[in-house]
C-alpha cells in the first residue's frame, strides 16, 4: 500500500525532532571538504589549515599528493585523503614498483605526522578521455600491495570516485542499475577489492546537474532539502524528501542488484554553484547556501537514506574555494564556500555546534517555467571535479557505420541537432568522415539537451568525454 503524503505537521515534527537532536547527538555522520587548487590565487597551505581549523573542518579531501599540502597538514589531526590522479593509472597498473615508489614518496614518507586514511585511485574514471577504466582494478591492487608493504594496509582506505554517469539507471532509485559494460571489467572486481580491504565506494553525486538541466519538472525545494510533499519509489514504496537521497540509493541499489549490499559509501563531493551562467539554471549564492547549509545539517544530524536508514553518511563538500582557473561556463569557477581571501562566500555551519544556531535563510533564486510539485526521474551526471558541464558527446568508432549513420540521422533529422557546420563547403565539414561529422552532430544534441548524460548514448554509439574533441580545425561547442 503507498504511505500517505507527509503532512506539514508531520513534517514539522520531523524537522523538529532534528534540531533537538542537535542538543544530545554524538554520533551522527561527518562533514569533510574537497580542497581543489585549480587557481592562482589561493592562500597558503599553512593557511588553509588554520582556516579548516577555525570552521571545525576536520576531513579534508585533495586531488593529488602535493608535498607543499602533506607538509603543511602534519601535526594538525585533520584527516586526508590524497590522490593517485588518472594519467598515473597506466603505470600503477602495469608496475608493482612504481606504486611501490609512489606510495613510499607520497604517504608512507608522511603518515602518521599527516593523516592520510584513504587514497582516491583515480576520478570518475569511466569518463576520462584516456581510456583509462581498465587500468583501475589493477592500479587499486597494486597501490595495495604497496600499503602492505609498509605496513599501512589497516590504516588507510583505498578506493575510487564514480560519478554518477556510471548508472545505467537511477529512476526509481530502487531500479538504479551500473551501465552492463562496466559490469564485469571493472564494477565486479572493484566491488570485491573493496569487500576484501573493507573499504567503502567513493560516488561523487550532484543534485545541481539533475535540477538545471530538468528544472521544469524537478521540485527546487525537493533539490534543495525543504519542506515538499516528497516522492514515492514505484518500485517499494519508500518516500524521498531530497533528491540527494535518492541519487544515493539509486548507487545502493545498483550495488545491490549485484549483491554487495555489505559495501558502504562515502560521497566524495557534492555541492552547488553560487554564481553561473545565465543558462545555468538554479546557480545562485541563496541556493547554494541552502542546499549545503541543509546537506550539513541532514548529515550531522545522523541517520541514513530510506534505503539504507542506519547507515550514517560521510559527505565532503564541493569545494572549499572559487577557482578562478577551472574551464567552463561560470558555475565552475564558483563552487567555493570561501572566497580566496578566506571570506565566505555565504554563512554555513559545519559542526554539530555551528547547527544549533543555523536557519536555512528560504529563499530560493526563482527558474523559468512551471514546475510540478513531484519531483522528475532521479538521473546524474559528469562530476564538477574534473569537466563537469565542459565535457562533449563524441561517436564510437567501433559502432559500425550502419549504427553510426542511423545515429547522425537521427540527431540531425527528429533529434533537431544543429548540423549546418558539417554541410559541404561549412566549418565542421572536413574531415569528411562518418566518425567526424557524426561525433558533431552527437555533441550538438547532447549540449543543447543540457549535458544531461543519458542524451549521449546513440544506442550505444556514442560517448562523453572531458577533453575538447580533435577533428581538424573544428571547435565543439560546450553549451547553447
Amino acid at each position: 500500500m503507498e504511505r500517505l503524503p507527509l503532512s506539514f505537521f508531520s513534517f514539522f515534527c520531523f524537522l523538529l525532532l532534528s534540531v533537538l537532536s542537535l542538543a544530545v547527538w554524538t554520533d551522527g555522520g561527518s562533514i569533510g571538504v574537497n580542497y581543489g587548487r585549480v587557481a592562482n590565487n589561493l592562500p597558503s597551505a599553512a593557511k588553509v589549515v588554520q582556516l579548516l581549523k577555525s570552521q571545525g573542518i576536520e576531513k579534508v579531501k585533495i586531488y593529488d599528493a602535493d608535498p607543499a599540502v602533506l607538509h603543511a597538514f602534519a601535526g594538525t589531526g585533520i584527516r586526508l585523503t590524497v590522490d593517485l590522479p588518472n594519467g598515473l593509472l597506466f603505470a600503477a597498473a602495469r608496475s608493482l614498483s612504481y606504486s611501490l615508489v609512489w606510495v613510499q614518496r607520497n604517504v608512507a614518507a608522511y603518515h602518521p605526522a599527516t593523516q592520510i586514511e584513504a587514497i582516491a585511485v583515480g576520478n570518475e574514471v569511466f569518463v576520462d578521455p584516456g581510456n583509462t577504466t581498465k587500468f583501475l582494478v589493477p592500479a587499486m591492487k597494486n597501490i595495495h600491495t604497496a600499503l602492505v608493504k609498509y605496513n599501512l594496509h589497516n590504516a588507510i582506505k583505498i578506493s575510487s570516485p564514480v560519478a554518477l554517469s556510471a548508472l545505467q539507471a537511477s529512476y526509481p532509485s530502487s531500479a538504479g542499475s551500473f551501465r552492463p559494460e562496466l559490469i564485469e571489467p571493472v564494477f565486479k572486481p572493484m566491488l570485491d577489492f573493496l569487500r576484501q580491504t573493507g573499504s567503502y565506494l567513493m560516488v561523487n553525486a550532484y543534485p545541481f546537474f539533475a535540477y538545471e538541466s530538468n528544472s521544469d519538472v524537478i521540485s527546487l525545494d525537493y533539490a534543495l532539502f525543504r519542506e515538499n510533499p516528497g516522492v514515492v519509489d514505484s518500485g517499494n514504496g519508500l518516500r524521498y524528501f531530497s533528491l540527494f537521497d535518492a541519487q544515493i540509493d539509486a548507487v545502493f541499489a545498483a550495488m545491490s542488484a549485484l549483491k554487495y549490499d555489505d559495501i558502504k559509501m562515502v560521497v566524495t563531493e557534492t555541492g552547488w554553484p553560487s554564481k553561473g551562467d545565465e543558462n545555468e539554471v538554479g546557480a545562485s549564492k541563496d541556493n547554494a547556501a541552502a542546499y549545503n547549509g541543509n546537506l550539513v545539517r541532514r548529515i550531522l544530524t545522523g541517520g541514513g537514506t530510506p534505503r539504507r536508514p542506519q547507515a550514517d553518511l560521510t559527505v565532503y563538500l564541493f569545494a572549499l574555494f572559487n577557482e578562478n582557473k577551472k574551464p567552463g561556463p561560470s558555475s565552475e569557477q564558483n563552487y567555493g564556500l570561501f572566497y580566496p581571501n578566506e571570506d565566505k562566500v555565504y554563512d554555513i555551519p559545519f559542526t554539530v555546534e555551528g547547527l544549533k544556531n543555523y536557519h536555512d535563510s528560504g529563499k530560493s533564486t526563482p527558474v523559468g517555467g512551471g514546475q510540478r510539485t513531484v519531483p522528475a526521474p532521479v538521473r546524474g551526471g559528469v562530476s564538477k571535479s574534473s569537466s563537469g558541464p565542459n565535457t562533449w558527446c563524441v561517436a564510437s568508432g567501433e559502432a559500425g557505420k550502419e549504427k553510426l549513420q542511423a545515429a547522425l540521422d537521427f540527431a540531425c533529422g527528429e533529434g533537431g541537432a544543429d548540423c549546418r557546420p558539417i554541410q559541404r563547403g561549412s566549418t565542421c565539414y572536413d574531415p569528411n568522415t562518418l566518425e567526424a561529422h557524426a561525433s558533431y552532430a552527437f555533441n550538438s544534441y547532447y549540449q543543447m539537451k543540457g549535458r544531461a548524460f543519458w542524451t549521449c548514448d546513440f544506442g550505444g554509439a556514442a560517448s562523453i568525454v572531458s577533453q575538447p574533441p580533435k577533428f581538424g580545425k573544428c571547435e565543439f561547442p560546450t553549451g547553447y
